[in-house]
């Protein structure tokens, strides 16, 4: 009898202990996932919209570059009408012309952008510029950077060791699109026109059990012209020059 009751106490003592160590397992499971989630994550996620900007913005430069600024003809763009003193009476700005150019730029930017998202670098247009700076392999998988997990250390010494992180993007919002313009005094008695194409854009940043939306707004300059004169008190579509050109992501 006594052998029957020191094996039961044995088993009951194993059975506490397992359940402690379970217990003390989950229990620190939590606090690492927390730490990760408080400090490392935001740092990581920080980094990672960095890569994803940049990587994004060489996307939208080509495609305005290709579709807007190297084919508009800054001359056309603008009708300015003088008065008998010669100063500027108004200015008028083709909208139509623009946007023509600014739709084709637009379509572009999405279709590359999920292009990557889905591994088919080769149908990217700009692609020779971004295997300049990235790994065409990674770009094939979706993935548009690594990062070493050694630079949650912030020292330079463990930045390049740990495993490898991979960074993809998912284009998730609509493609929005606009022209911008500014006229101002420049000199004596001249006024400088200039013009931008606006582009925003929503992205998923997709990391390893974890994901989050961020919004990239990019004004690049695609037009400037400096005539003789003051600015006039009335310069016709150069503040309200068209309404956002929107492209749902598909």
């Amino acid at each position: 009898m006594n052998r029957i009751r020191l094996k039961r106490k044995s088993k009951a003592k194993i059975i506490n202990l397992i359940a402690i160590l379970l217990v003390l397992i989950i229990i620190s499971l939590y606090l690492i996932f927390g730490y990760i989630k408080d400090r490392i994550m935001p740092s990581l996620f920080e980094y990672s919209s960095l890569e994803a900007k940049k990587f994004s913005s060489i996307i939208i430069n080509n495609a305005i570059d290709k579709y807007i600024t190297d084919k508009i003809n800054t001359e056309s763009l603008f009708v300015i009408t003088n008065d008998s003193n010669g100063e500027i009476k108004s200015v008028d700005f083709n909208t139509a012309l623009i946007n023509k150019y600014l739709t084709t730029a637009t379509k572009s930017i999405q279709k590359s952008l999920k292009y990557i998202e889905n591994g088919n670098i080769e149908k990217v247009e700009y692609q020779a510029d971004l295997l300049e700076n990235y790994d065409e392999k990674a770009l094939k998988n979706g993935v548009i950077y690594y990062l070493n997990s050694g630079f949650i250390f912030n020292n330079p010494i463990f930045a390049n060791f740990g495993a490898q992180i991979p960074i993809k993007i998912s284009l998730t919002g609509d493609v929005v699109s606009n022209i911008s313009t500014e006229l101002t005094n420049y000199g004596i008695n001249n006024a400088l026109i200039k013009v931008y194409a606006n582009i925003k854009i929503t992205e998923n940043i997709i990391l390893p059990f974890y994901d989050k939306e961020i919004e990239l707004e990019t004004k690049v300059p695609i037009a400037l012209k400096l005539v003789n004169g003051k600015v006039p008190s009335y310069y016709g579509n150069l503040n309200t020059v068209a309404p956002s050109l929107t492209l749902p992501t598909t």
